[in-house]
């Protein structure tokens, strides 16, 4: 499977690379944290590391560290804004439980 991106996280993420610099793409991974486990955790993608697996898709890097891609493989990643807020959402397959506040899953 791979790591996804819908055209409106894309479109931001490439915004955000363009205004960065020299930056590789979108780092995506995953930390214990939460009632249930475990957070997505986003940063930019500085170097690639032998423990990194990396997908394309729409035209970005997605770095995923090895250990990580295996709660989240399959997960597609969305920006969705609503009225002020605005943040990515994700739609990870394997999640079989998650907190009430969504904060955190379990897999």
């Amino acid at each position: 499977m791979a790591i996804s991106l819908t055209e409106s996280a894309a479109s931001r993420v490439r915004s955000y690379l363009q205004s960065r610099g020299e930056t590789i793409g979108l780092r995506l991974g995953v930390t214990r944290t939460g009632c249930s486990g475990y957070s997505y955790v986003i940063n930019y993608a500085e170097d690639i590391t032998d423990a990194d697996v990396v997908f394309e898709d729409k035209g970005v890097k997605v770095v995923v560290d090895a250990d990580a891609l295996t709660l989240i493989d399959g997960t597609e990643v969305d920006f969705v804004k609503s009225g002020l807020n605005e943040a990515f959402s994700f739609r990870n397959p394997n999640v079989t439980g998650e907190c009430g506040c969504g904060e955190s899953f379990n897999v």
